[in-house]
């Protein structure tokens, strides 16, 4: 099963603002795409899955995190730190990887925006 993962205000579609759109773009995001993901404001939340709820302790299968759950993340993801086990493994993204879902998390904190996963 595959998983895409975006960023919205609200649950059942993907909704931004072109300003939402403008935040990602600024925030230069490089993340692993899917067929229909991987623009600004998503991305293949299957490659990562694990390694969020790991982090998070939230599973990106989701229909709808909401806000609030998406802000509790992106704090987990910012204040995560990894062992060495996982920087030398290929089993977890790389420290650049966390960066970016950081990144990514942090403009979805502060623009107020939800996730929908879609799979």
């Amino acid at each position: 099963m595959g998983l895409d993962t975006y960023a919205s205000h609200a649950s059942g579609n993907i909704q931004l603002t072109e300003e939402d759109i403008q935040a990602f773009q600024e925030a230069n995001i490089t993340l692993c795409g899917g067929l229909f993901s991987g623009n600004d404001g998503s991305f293949r939340g299957k490659v990562y899955a694990n390694y969020v709820q790991e982090v998070t302790g939230e599973s990106l299968y989701e229909i709808w995190l909401p806000p609030e759950t998406v802000r509790e993340m992106y704090h987990a993801m910012a204040v995560y730190e990894r062992s060495p086990e996982q920087d030398a493994s290929s089993m977890y993204p790389t420290h650049f990887e966390h960066l970016e879902l950081c990144k990514f998390f942090k403009v979805c904190s502060e623009r107020g925006l939800g996730l929908v996963g879609w799979y």
